[in-house]
């Protein structure tokens, strides 16, 4: 791991590879090794950073106070394409990490080559929504998270995806209770990406687990509708991480976009 300080952590990355620059942004409540499988598949052909987010493994929270938006995660990321003097690069965010992802789309559109979105989606949180991030939050405070990554483990990864059901719940309960409860409320307030996804100008994959509860093939289809330039890839047999419950799969619709990205010599 690397690090780089950011004016409010110090931020720690991998950085593995060489080429064309693929920024992956892993989701709550996890850490950069969600993209363990994706990292090696693809540090053969392209430079991957993976960072752990502000909060997440092994990146303090630092100065937030009690909230940390999905600004401040995608100017942490902005920081970081700076510190390694990237000028663009493809940018992939699954589920909360495809929010930052959209946020950092609406703030740095330049930044951005090409856009992955997995198993998330773009409309600001109800009123209900936002009450419930707040509970949710109280509780992760009050009890930790051992109880919540228990109870929620079979709907980030399919029962019959057992496989990668240890890691997952690993990560969820090594995360920092204070830190998950602020990205919950920061959640909680973002806005609505729809407008910015309809007006996106570079290409996009929209990737989502078929048996995904939290961000069902719906919502995926919604955004692929919105976004002008992209494909849908509809992984079988997966909940919400994909990636990792079925990588062979989800590397290849992700190989190919990568390869539709490629500028002639």
């Amino acid at each position: 791991m690397r690090f780089t300080d950011t004016p409010a952590t110090r931020l720690s990355f991998e950085d593995r590879g060489s080429g064309p620059a693929l920024l992956l942004v892993h989701g709550h409540p996890f850490d950069h090794t969600m993209w363990q499988p994706q990292i090696d598949r693809f540090s053969l052909t392209h430079r991957v950073i993976a960072p752990d987010l502000r909060g997440y493994g092994t990146t303090p929270l630092g100065a937030t106070p009690g909230i940390t938006g999905l600004g401040d995660f995608a100017e942490d990321l902005v920081g970081l394409l700076d510190h390694l003097e990237i000028e663009e690069c493809v940018l992939a965010g699954l589920s909360m990490g495809g929010q930052i992802a959209m946020e950092l789309v609406r703030r740095h559109p330049e930044r951005v080559r090409g856009l992955v979105l997995a198993d998330t989606f773009p409309a600001a949180e109800t009123e209900e929504g936002k009450a419930a991030r707040n509970a949710m939050a109280d509780r992760l405070l009050d009890e930790g998270m051992r109880g919540y990554a228990d109870e929620v483990l079979d709907r980030m990864v399919a029962p019959y995806n057992a496989h990668a059901a240890p890691h997952v719940h690993r990560m969820m309960c090594a995360t920092d209770p204070v830190a998950a409860a602020a990205a919950l409320r920061g959640r909680a307030e973002r806005p609505d990406y729809r407008a910015t996804l309809a007006a996106l100008a570079v290409p996009a994959l929209v990737v989502v687990g078929r048996d995904d509860t939290y961000t069902p093939v719906a919502d995926a289809e919604e955004m692929h509708a919105l976004l002008p330039h992209s494909t849908l890839t509809v992984i079988e047999r997966a909940a919400h991480l994909p990636n990792l419950e079925r990588p062979e799969e989800f590397d290849a619709a992700l190989d190919a976009f990568l390869r539709s990205l490629v500028r002639p010599s």
